[in-house]
């Protein structure tokens, strides 16, 4: 519990060192995003309450991850692209779930608008977490 404790003590700083690594990335292994999408993963789980109010800032990263990891055309190896989508995915669905669905709300016009397949997929497996 001490964990959770000090990561909402420094949520703010915290938040602002995850956009950063989400908005640039760092190679084709993406470790960097990897991990830091890991470290927002934990975030989520252990400042549960504290996250609602996060969601537009946080959503916002996330869909723009999405979109860049799908469109951007660079050396990236198709696992590591995978797995990116798949990690901002739980992302959103933990978002979703510590929000009461507030996430859901938010993406469904999301959803509805997106034409690319895979985007679409990711979309999906949140709007039908529950």
């Amino acid at each position: 519990a001490r964990l959770g404790i000090l990561i909402v003590r420094h949520l703010k700083r915290l938040e602002r060192v995850i956009l950063g690594y989400l908005e640039v990335s760092d190679g084709p292994e993406e470790e960097a995003r990897l991990g830091i999408l890991e470290t927002l993963q934990c975030t989520i789980e252990h400042a549960w309450p504290r996250m609602p109010c996060r969601l537009p800032v946080l959503l916002k990263a996330l869909l723009r991850l999405l979109w860049d990891v799908h469109t951007e055309r660079g050396p990236t190896p198709e696992p590591v692209r995978a797995a990116l989508l798949h990690r901002a995915t739980q992302c959103l669905i933990l978002l979703d779930r510590c929000s009461q669905g507030q996430l859901k709300v938010l993406l469904a016009g999301v959803h509805s608008s997106c034409q690319e397949s895979r985007l679409r997929e990711c979309l999906r497996q949140v709007q039908e977490s529950t």
